[in-house]
């Protein structure tokens, strides 16, 4: 598991992309998210722009109980839910990163976020180290 930035981790995985985001939908569920959105990123920009671009896709994943904390100790957190998680074709493969729950909770200064964002962390990790078997 690598990290992305200073905002997300990220694993590349030697799979088909649509195999990819199936792997990363099931190992999302196994942590208790739901995928919400999906955001066919090259659609979108050759439809709106007419511009061609690689298999890149943006999954709006949601934990409901994780979400309900957040949401119960700071109602405007919704601007930061749900976690997003991109999966996109690279070098014969793909690649999965998802934002660190952490890192978006940071430019929130309520306190009571933090519990519910290391909890988010770690599952987010599990699910990285996961398809990283």
């Amino acid at each position: 598991m690598a990290n992305s930035g200073n905002y997300g981790f990220r694993v590349q995985l030697d799979l088909p992309y649509e195999e990819a985001i199936e792997r990363t939908t099931a190992a999302l569920k196994e942590e208790g998210f739901g995928v919400l959105t999906e955001i066919d990123v090259k659609a979108t920009l050759k439809k709106k722009l007419d511009v061609d671009f690689r298999r890149y896709v943006i999954l709006g994943a949601c934990n409901p109980p994780l979400a309900y904390q957040a949401l119960s100790s700071e109602l405007e957190i919704g601007l930061l839910l749900p976690c997003n998680v991109i999966v996109y074709e690279q070098d014969g493969g793909s690649v999965v990163s998802i934002v660190d729950p952490i890192a978006m909770m940071r430019t929130v200064p309520n306190p009571k976020l933090e519990a519910v964002a290391c909890e988010a962390e770690e599952r987010v990790k599990r699910v990285v180290e996961a398809l990283g078997r």
